[in-house]
């Protein structure tokens, strides 16, 4: 199964997600399913006024939208697709530079999730410490050696989707894992490398 996704390309959408608290109540309401402003307010430790306006800039993206509400005062509001995507290919100089904004604030929010991570990893099992953590490993691959890897990491992940859309089918036991994908050059190209390398 694929997931639902909303892809970004226009440098507005890409900057307008690029906001903490944007991100946070997108990824509360795929998380927790359709909720007014005030319940969001409530989980995030934010005020109603700032939730109901970022949620707002939210639709305006096409990343969150109206739900049907319990009454007509309840204005509940639900994410539209379960995973957001943008294309780091474009050389448009602007839409690089929303990308790179939008990939800081993701790498800031990384951080500070894993530093979460860190500081409770000690109350967890001993199984759970031994299959999560930190880790990296070099690899030297060509471009399209490295999208192929992509690809197959990708694929793999794809096959636990289901999961994520449908509680019922997790497993006993089971609990929410982030896997980070960060795949970095490590230096500049070496001066004999061929052009084709690059």
């Amino acid at each position: 199964m694929s997931l639902p996704e909303v892809k970004l390309s226009d440098p507005k959408a890409l900057r307008g997600y690029a906001h903490p608290l944007r991100m946070a109540l997108i990824g509360l309401l795929r998380q927790q399913g359709p909720m007014t402003a005030t319940q969001a307010a409530e989980r995030l430790g934010e005020s109603v006024p700032n939730c109901s306006f970022h949620l707002r800039q939210l639709a305006k993206y096409g990343l969150a939208e109206r739900a049907p509400g319990a009454d007509a005062r309840e204005r509940p509001w639900r994410a539209t697709a379960l995973n957001t995507s943008w294309d780091d290919a474009s050389d448009d100089p602007q839409t690089r530079a929303a990308v790179d904004e939008l990939s800081a604030v993701q790498l800031a929010l990384y951080v500070r999730k894993a530093e979460g991570f860190l500081s409770r990893r000690a109350e967890e099992s001993t199984a759970w410490r031994a299959v999560t953590g930190f880790a990296d490993r070099p690899v030297y691959v060509t471009v399209d050696e490295m999208a192929a890897l992509r690809a197959r990491i990708d694929a793999l992940l794809t096959e636990y989707d289901d999961r994520i859309a449908d509680p019922a089918k997790r497993p006993a036991g089971s609990r929410k894992v982030s896997l980070i994908h960060l795949a970095l050059l490590a230096d500049a190209p070496d001066l004999g490398e061929q052009e084709g390398d690059r």
